[in-house]
């Protein structure tokens, strides 16, 4: 509260957020947050309470989650496009006190102007502001909790995605780790946050970034694509860019090159979980090779190992568990101190779920999820290798490997590819092909024992490859 009302004394009309039709000034902020806490107390919000945020990415959403601290409440937002089990299963184990819905944004907004309330709580750096849930993908989602401390350490380690005055383009839910856990960072250097309406669509990312003067661009590999394939593309002037960041997927070093050639900027890409809020990241002038293949190095302030089965440090090139260790890393699961003592130990160190090897100068690859690695025929095959291979291909616009069960060989390849063309191209690859070209860089092992052609794959709700659909999708077809 005192850094947002310090900034907005400092810069009372630079706008903090901005919307297709809708933008909010620092001081506005400052003001609309104060109106919303009272608007909360009276209906019985008290320090350590839950406020339930189950809206949409909005100005609205950003002043609920500041008035909120102010009461020394946490704050759950909601991924809007979760199922209903699992917006069940949250709103279960966190009982909110307050749930605010789309039906009650009249109010909310209605109470920008409240008077602030006459008391607020003083707020300790270990208090508890968000509940960050995980995507769902392996069984209901986990609710990650961070703290005023987790939240500034953020701040330090944002890399070169963060500078002062930045205008910056938010594609992602703000129920995400990528918002959560950055109001002190972005207040800290003023940002102005972009958002990008839902669902999202590169004509209206497009549009904002030439409105609005956006210096950084962020987006997954898919939107990127769909950025540069618009056909207002050409016409569109993004000389305000200063750099551009991707990830949550593979990213073709020609695309890469792509991005920079055609949006004059540098690109980088970032690799974190829920749970860890910032881990690594490549920089501006990293190569289009390094950022396709690698994630990058260890953030400021971040410790990072890959470890074998009994806890001891890999040597470069080999294939071991992640962990990552710093102030930013999650308090722990949301009263779930059983799966926090899995991935979470007393020394502070978080084993994130996947798999991954060094290079002699520090750079991390990923292979993939650890429960996404499948063994055929006694042979361990990580998904996301594969994935980095194919997707070279020039018949490849976009790939997704995973294990299946097979009777001989125990799990087998199956590699789900989008065509360069239209599945009913004579572009579209062949099986056989890709495997060539797979085996090309790789053990003949690790090439796709089948191959389906699809027009797009399935997207969980934070723009990352649903691989539980595709499982579904290729047990289906196994028993067909």
């Amino acid at each position: 509260m005192e850094l947002l009302r310090k900034v907005s004394a400092e810069h009372p009309d630079r706008a903090a957020f901005v919307e297709v039709d809708r933008r909010l000034t620092f001081a506005q902020w400052d003001r609309a947050a104060d109106g919303v806490a009272s608007f909360f107390a009276d209906r019985g919000v008290r320090p350590g309470d839950v406020i339930a945020l189950l809206v949409p990415s909005s100005i609205d959403y950003a002043v609920c989650y500041q008035a909120a601290m102010r009461l020394r409440a946490i704050t759950t937002g909601i991924n809007t496009r979760l199922g209903p089990p699992d917006i069940a299963s949250i709103l279960e184990r966190t009982r909110p006190r307050v749930v605010i819905r789309d039906t009650d944004l009249d109010a909310v907004r209605a109470a920008y102007t409240y008077e602030p309330p006459v008391d607020l709580p003083r707020v300790e750096p270990d208090d508890a502001v968000a509940i960050v849930w995980t995507s769902g993908t392996t069984g209901m989602p986990k609710g990650a909790v961070f703290d005023h401390r987790n939240l500034r350490a953020v701040a330090v380690g944002a890399g070169a995605m963060g500078a002062r005055y930045d205008v910056r383009l938010a594609p992602l839910p703000f129920a995400h780790v990528a918002f959560m856990s950055r109001p002190w960072e972005e207040i800290d250097n003023v940002i102005t946050t972009v958002i990008t309406p839902t669902p999202w669509s590169a004509v209206d990312a497009l549009r904002l970034m030439v409105r609005e003067r956006v210096t950084v661009g962020q987006g997954v590999p898919t939107q990127w694509r769909l950025v540069l394939d618009h056909p207002d593309f050409a016409r569109r002037d993004l000389t305000s860019l200063r750099i551009a960041g991707t990830g949550a997927a593979t990213v073709p070093p020609e695309l890469v090159r792509e991005m920079e050639q055609r949006l004059g900027c540098p690109v980088v890409i970032g690799y974190t979980s829920t749970e860890a809020a910032i881990t690594t990241g490549t920089v501006p002038g990293d190569s289009p090779e390094v950022i396709s293949q690698t994630v990058g190095r260890a953030r400021v302030n971040v410790e990072l190992d890959v470890v074998d089965d009994d806890g001891r440090t890999c040597p470069a090139g080999a294939v071991g568990r992640v962990r990552c260790r710093s102030e930013a890393v999650m308090r722990g699961y949301w009263q779930d101190p059983d799966r926090t003592a899995e991935v979470l130990g007393a020394d502070g160190w978080l084993t994130t779920g996947d798999l991954g090897c060094f290079d002699e100068r520090g750079y991390l690859t990923l292979v993939g999820r650890r429960s996404e690695m499948y063994i055929r025929g006694g042979y361990n095959v990580y998904p996301a290798e594969v994935e980095r291979v194919l997707s070279e291909h020039d018949a490849v616009a976009q790939v997704a490997v995973l294990g299946v069960a097979d009777p001989v060989l125990g799990e087998i390849g199956v590699a789900f590819v989008v065509p360069a063309g239209t599945p009913a191209d004579e572009r579209s690859p062949a099986l056989d092909d890709l495997r060539t070209f797979c085996q090309a860089a790789l053990a003949d092992y690790k090439a796709p024992d089948r191959l389906v052609v699809v027009d797009a794959l399935p997207l969980t709700s934070v723009g990352k490859v649903d691989k539980r659909l595709l499982a579904e999708h290729a047990a289906l077809a196994a028993d067909g």
